[in-house]
């Protein structure tokens, strides 16, 4: 039988990051077959190593669905092409054959160069213009557009292990409720200054159970000691913030006894309701009735953030987005050129910005629930952390830390 065949390179820390065995695998699952034609291991920690791979298919089909994987582990063809560019025929639509983007960097073979991609995100599309390529979301895409089509003429370039000159690659992609929170608050802080030192850009996604385990105070300190940059959250986060500041309550309990108080229930409406008497929490705070917590810092300090609304939502605030697609453009421009994300025990705006995050960018997910960890840390991110633990507590040790 005559088999199809294609070669295959891929140069990085193949070994230690576990990718040389996803590609074995992948193709054996696959049903191919290989031939290592060529393999240099790097000598030390700091080189990467080589391989040359021939992969054997007995039909046109198989190699070419074995190929989209091996590409999306950041092996390239070692015959090159031209890439293949389809103008959309109508808005928010592409060809059939179009290659849907990772959040890795990534390269594409165009007009004789190797060119790389702008606005590296996951589930995207690639258009060309001019001599420049950008991710696109679906929905953005115009009539016209020229549309990248297949994966052939595609290098991936994933984010492998830091090597032991940076202390933040030990923890990488490990999530486990038994690893010391100390060490890893530490490893966080001592980042966090590093970021700070080299004005890094650093954002927090953070859910309403900050509040509600006693997280705001410690938040609210690192916003006002410029470690934070921007803040992402939904209605309830800055709500029962605002709740805090003004009743001392979150949910109607009182924060300091951890009791319920007397129509408690009440407090986060009554929030909400001095916030549009106002108008807004900035003019709120303008008006000296918010003197703290974390949206209070947030205005002070001048970071950018954004409320994205859902449909169980109280009020909402003045300064909520409930236009999902407002809030998605909200979100995208505030972590652009981010360089640090610390996600704070919310699964849904985690994982919203999370898809929207390039995979070098440093991650940092800390959840009671080790399931929402392990989801974050999965999403192909190399520079994640996972940390399962009470969020309130992470965020008291990490400025006592800071301090």
């Amino acid at each position: 039988m005559n088999l199809i065949k294609r070669r295959f390179e891929a140069e990085g820390h193949l070994i230690d990051s576990g990718i040389l065995t996803k590609i074995f695998n992948i193709i054996i699952e696959e049903n191919g077959d290989y031939e290592i034609i060529d393999f240099k291991i790097g000598k030390t920690n700091l080189d990467p190593s080589f391989m040359e791979i021939e992969v054997k298919c007995e039909d046109e089909f198989t190699l070419s669905n074995i190929t989209s994987k091996l590409v999306n582990l950041g092996c390239y063809e070692k015959v090159i092409q031209e890439a293949i560019f389809k103008p959309a025929e109508k808005d928010k639509n592409v060809p059939d054959d179009f290659y849907s983007s990772t959040n890795y960097k990534t390269k594409v073979y165009v007009k004789g160069k190797w060119r790389d991609v702008q606005n590296q995100r996951m589930d995207g599309v690639i258009v060309l213009n001019g001599d420049e390529l950008y991710c696109k979301k679906l929905r953005d895409i115009k009539k016209g557009d020229l549309v990248l089509c297949s994966s052939d003429s595609v290098r991936i370039f994933p984010p492998f292990r830091e090597r032991s000159t940076d202390e933040f690659g030990f923890m990488q992609n490990e999530v486990s409720s038994e690893r010391s929170v100390d060490i890893s608050v530490t490893m966080v802080a001592n980042e966090m200054k590093k970021q700070k030192n080299a004005n890094g850009k650093i954002v927090v996604v953070a859910g309403p159970v900050v509040i509600h385990t006693g997280g705001a105070p410690y938040l609210a300190e690192l916003i006002r000691k410029g470690y934070i940059n921007g803040l992402l959250g939904g209605n309830a986060t800055a709500v029962h913030d605002i709740e805090c500041s003004f009743y001392g309550t979150s949910l109607g309990v009182d924060l300091k006894t951890g009791k319920p108080v007397d129509e408690g229930h009440r407090n986060h409406m009554r929030a909400i309701n001095r916030i549009n008497y106002h108008g807004s929490i900035k003019k709120a705070v303008e008006n000296n009735d918010l003197k703290s917590g974390i949206m209070y810092e947030v205005i002070k300090s001048g970071i950018p953030f954004a409320l994205a609304g859902s449909l169980r939502d109280d009020g909402p605030l003045p300064e909520t987005i409930t236009d999902m697609i407002e809030a998605q453009a909200a979100y995208a421009e505030i972590i652009k050129d981010a360089t640090m994300v610390i996600m704070l025990s919310s699964m849904l705006h985690s994982i919203a910005t999370g898809n929207m995050l390039p995979a070098w960018v440093k991650t940092i997910c800390v959840d009671i629930n080790p399931a929402v960890v392990t989801k974050l840390a999965d999403r192909g991110s190399g520079q994640a952390i996972g940390i399962v633990t009470d969020v309130g507590l992470f965020l008291k040790a990490l400025g006592q830390k800071l301090n």
